[in-house]
């Protein structure tokens, strides 16, 4: 599926749970950001509400973390900023560190493992503890 074809499928809840992993976020963020002029906050929003619906839906609604949504969705925008990136998978060929959820991009502001466990984290957005 090209990126839009993502996004449409996630929004209308036409892919299914199992078949949308780490990669699969990452490129509807990319999408959402491309959408919305590389705007955080705009693409956060409606990021936030899609992922939600999303779990709710497969019924996994405690799956979703608050601060890993922001942070990835932040990293990417970090990443697409003077890059003119046609496609999340050539952001993705570029920026290969997004794809490792363990010891990747977001492992150089996080303890990944102690984030996604953190109650606190999942309910709303934890900044990183300055390494």
């Amino acid at each position: 599926m090209d990126d839009d074809q993502l996004l449409e499928a996630f929004a209308t809840l036409t892919i299914r749970n199992q078949d949308f992993h780490h990669r699969e976020h990452l490129r509807v963020g990319f999408t959402l950001l491309r959408r919305e002029n590389n705007d955080l906050a705009a693409a956060a929003v409606t990021f936030r509400a899609l992922l939600q619906r999303f779990a709710a839906a497969a019924g996994v609604s405690a799956k979703y973390h608050e601060t890993l949504t922001w942070a990835y969705l932040a990293l990417i925008a970090e990443r697409m900023h003077g890059h003119d990136y046609a496609t999340s998978e050539e952001l993705l060929a570029a920026n290969s560190d997004l794809l490792d959820h363990k010891a990747g991009a977001i492992a150089r502001y996080y303890d990944v493992a102690a984030i996604t466990r953190s109650p606190l984290a999942r309910a709303v957005f934890v900044l990183p503890v300055v390494k």
